[in-house]
C-alpha cells in the first residue's frame, strides 16, 4: 500500500547574494518532489519582508506586508516545515529569524526538520542547535535527526545535486523520518488538538 503524499514548506535562511542556501534548498525541493510530496519554497530574498514590527496576527485584515497573507495560507495547508539554514557568527541568520517570527499559530502541531550547512567542517550545527529551541517555541518542534552539510561548496553543485556519496542516502533517511512525524501529527490533528 503506497503512502499518501505530504506537503512541506521549505524555508531558506539567507538573503546574501552569493548564498549557499539555494543549493541546499534545490536539493531538498528535488528530493521531496521525487518522493511524490508537495514542496513549496519560501525564500526571504524574493519576499523582502520588512523587519518585524508586528506578528501576522496583529495586523488588521488586508493590512499585513505583501506576501504574508499567502504565507499564512500556505503554512496552514502544509504538513511540516524544512528549515534550510547556514550559520552566521555561530548563530541563526537574521533573515531566517525575521521570517520565522512573523507567525505562530500557523506552525502549530506540525513537525520541522533542519537542514544546516557551512563552508567549514561543522556544517552549521551551532545555528541548528539554536534553531531547535526556536522551532519548539513556535510550535513546530524539530525531529531528532538533522541533515548537516559541511563544506557545502564541495558537497552540492549549484543546482543542488549531491557531489558526495554520503549525501543522497543521508537526505533520504532524514526525509523519511520527517515524513513519519508529519503523518503522525497529521493523524493527531485530524482527531483534534489541545487548543
Amino acid at each position: 500500500m503506497s503512502e499518501i503524499a505530504l506537503s512541506f514548506a521549505v524555508l531558506l535562511g539567507s538573503v546574501r547574494a552569493e548564498r549557499n542556501a539555494a543549493r541546499a534548498g534545490h536539493m531538498v525541493m528535488n528530493a521531496l518532489q521525487a518522493a511524490g510530496h508537495g514542496a513549496h519554497l519560501v525564500d526571504p530574498l524574493t519576499l523582502r519582508l520588512p523587519l518585524l514590527e508586528h506578528t501576522y496576527s496583529e495586523y488588521e485584515t488586508g493590512k499585513a506586508p505583501a506576501g504574508l497573507d499567502e504565507l499564512a495560507a500556505l503554512y496552514r495547508r502544509v504538513d511540516g516545515f524544512i528549515i534550510v539554514s547556514g550559520e552566521y557568527n555561530h548563530g541563526v541568520p537574521p533573515a531566517l529569524k525575521n521570517l520565522l517570527d512573523y507567525f505562530l499559530d500557523e506552525y502549530f502541531w506540525r513537525p520541522s526538520g533542519i537542514v544546516c550547512y557551512s563552508s567549514g567542517q561543522f556544517g552549521g550545527v551551532r545555528a541548528a542547535i539554536q534553531l531547535r529551541a526556536i522551532l519548539c517555541e513556535l510550535g513546530m518542534p524539530s525531529i531528532p535527526s538533522m541533515l548537516s552539510i559541511p563544506r557545502i561548496g564541495a558537497a552540492l553543485n549549484e543546482n543542488g545535486h549531491p557531489q558526495q556519496d554520503w549525501l543522497a542516502p543521508a537526505l533520504k533517511d532524514f526525509l523519511d523520518e520527517l515524513a513519519w512525524y508529519a503523518r503522525a501529527l497529521q493523524h493527531a490533528r485530524a482527531a483534534g488538538t489541545p487548543y
